[in-house]
């Protein structure tokens, strides 16, 4: 049997633990943004594979709408606009979620490689991120005003992420998220 443990930090080498080099250093940042570079262009195929897959499956459902492809925060993003798709992101985006996570298997399946890509339907994302906003703060303000922790209703990945960013920014609280999907929730309470 091959053990496949990684070394323990007191077996490291002194080579491993050194300091870099100037020229060292220069040559890290050189790869860091061919990296990036790679990333981007990668990042960029990702949508470009969603876009067709969406395009497909509005061919499929016969429905009309514009899509744009592009990457944003580190992340490939897609876009579909037009009228009429309220029935594409469904009830609290539930549909929605279902065909971002379609949408990622067909990248999946198309570059070997899991993608964090993101899909908005008819603006929902942008309209529910408001929404959660104002949820955030109102929880922020009961836990400012009583001192006792408030947890949320369950929310998606998406929707979690939205609440923790409004809360991380604000000082004397904090967040966690808590349970299993599909009822993972987030737990707002006073700092430490």
């Amino acid at each position: 049997m091959t053990d496949t443990s990684t070394p323990s930090a007191e077996h490291s080498t002194e080579e491993e633990t050194a300091p870099a080099t100037a020229a060292e250093s220069a040559g890290t940042e050189e790869t860091k943004k061919s990296e990036t570079v790679t990333s981007d262009s990668d990042l960029f195929r990702q949508s470009e594979i969603a876009a067709d897959y969406v395009e497909g499956l509005l061919d499929i459902l016969d429905y009309d709408g514009d899509i744009d492809e592009l990457v944003s925060a580190g992340r490939p993003m897609v876009e579909v606009v037009g009228g009429r798709l309220q029935p594409l992101v469904g009830q609290r985006g539930a549909t929605l979620e279902a065909l971002q996570e379609l949408t990622r298997l067909a990248i999946f399946r198309a570059t070997g490689s899991p993608s964090r890509l993101l899909l908005d339907i008819g603006g929902y994302r942008a309209t529910r991120r408001k929404e959660l906003t104002a949820v955030a703060r109102n929880a922020v303000e009961k836990v400012k005003e009583h001192g006792d922790a408030v947890r949320l209703e369950p929310m998606s990945a998406f929707e979690r992420k939205c609440v923790h960013d409004v809360v991380n920014a604000i000082s004397g609280v904090q967040s966690e998220s808590e349970g299993v999907e599909p009822s993972r929730r987030i737990v707002v309470r006073p700092a430490d």
